[in-house]
């Protein structure tokens, strides 16, 4: 029988480009891990949607994550794939839609995000049941909780359970919880959770809007994480995409740095997975260097970009890393 099939493959075949990137960056992600590294791995677009808790779950069991920085939708999205996978929808000739499919399917209470239709009813407005009771319950005693920590008494509730539409072990919040991962999820009110929230709060329904902590208190938080993680251990950064979820944990260490006057090691690896274009302008597509004028990475910090699709690379890269 073949070992490490998957990696074998890579390093037979990977010899160039964006490939070679690939093998280079696993394997330097592999070797910052071996020697005592930490890694915080950043999730934009819809990863969870995609899927990826099917490998970045075992990454996190095996210890290859450290923290976990994420949109409000990566956050919500493995939780519904998690109770409402049998109905979904995927539509592989999703480029040929009409106006008139797309009304179609609003009507039928589907989201679409690209070949996949999320159900509203059996998806978010399931978890909306049992997000209201821990969030009403917080706000009638004063409690307050990250968006995350609510995420987490939700996946604890005994009647959830039964909901289950996917084997446990491929959901990323499952073992992000198992192993009390840090979990950082800057704008969450950009998710569908985080909207039902706020009009709960309209509504009167949560008297505090501030039962549920937001941005700053995270950056406080992540800060913290960083200051006392980075005393015994190099700590990576390894960004799929572009977006809040990468720009919001990077800009921890020059504000320790500049704004605290305070001394902390730099990012002590970087990569990012990206289609982002650097001429536009977008920080999302700048190259590593320019993190360097920020205070983000040194000169000699381990860089890489991989300019692919995500849902292909991500993969790829934590089976090298897991020695599949």
């Amino acid at each position: 029988m073949n070992k490490n099939p998957i990696t074998n493959f890579l390093k037979d075949n990977f010899k160039h480009f964006n490939a070679a990137t690939l093998v280079d960056s696993a394997e330097a992600y592999k070797n910052h891990i071996e020697n005592n590294g930490k890694m915080l791995v950043t999730l934009a677009g819809a990863m969870s949607t995609a899927e990826l808790g099917i490998s970045l779950a075992e990454m996190i069991r095996q210890d290859k994550v450290s923290a976990i920085c994420c949109t409000g939708a990566n956050l919500e999205e493995d939780l519904f794939n998690l109770v409402a996978h049998d109905f979904y929808k995927r539509l592989p000739n999703y480029r040929d839609l009409t106006p008139d499919d797309e009304e179609n399917l609003l009507n039928s209470h589907f989201n679409r995000v690209t070949d996949t239709c999320i159900p509203e009813e059996e998806a978010m407005r399931r978890i909306e049941v049992f997000m209201k009771k821990y969030w009403f319950d917080a706000d009638k005693k004063q409690e307050r909780y990250f968006p995350h920590e609510f995420i987490f008494k939700t996946l604890q509730d005994p009647d959830l359970e039964k909901f289950y539409q996917i084997d446990p072990k491929n959901s990323w919040l499952l073992a992000a919880l198992e192993k009390k991962l840090p979990v950082f999820v800057p704008g969450w009110e950009d998710s569908t959770l985080g909207n039902f929230y706020t009009s709960h709060c309209i509504k009167g329904d949560v008297k505090n809007p501030l039962t549920v902590k937001g941005g700053i208190e995270y950056m406080i938080s992540l800060c913290n994480w960083y200051t006392e993680t980075s005393k015994n251990a190099s700590i990576g950064f390894f960004q799929i995409g572009g977006g809040i979820a990468g720009d919001f944990p990077i800009c921890v260490v020059p504000m320790i740095h500049q704004d605290l006057g305070l001394d902390a090691p730099l990012w002590g690896y970087f990569c990012q997975i990206s289609d982002s274009t650097t001429s536009y302008g977008s920080y999302s597509g700048a190259i590593p260097n320019e993190k360097i004028t920020w205070g983000k990475l040194a000169k000699n910090t381990p860089k890489f970009v991989i300019e692919s699709d995500a849902t292909i690379v991500a993969p790829l890269i934590f089976a090298y890393i897991l020695g599949l």
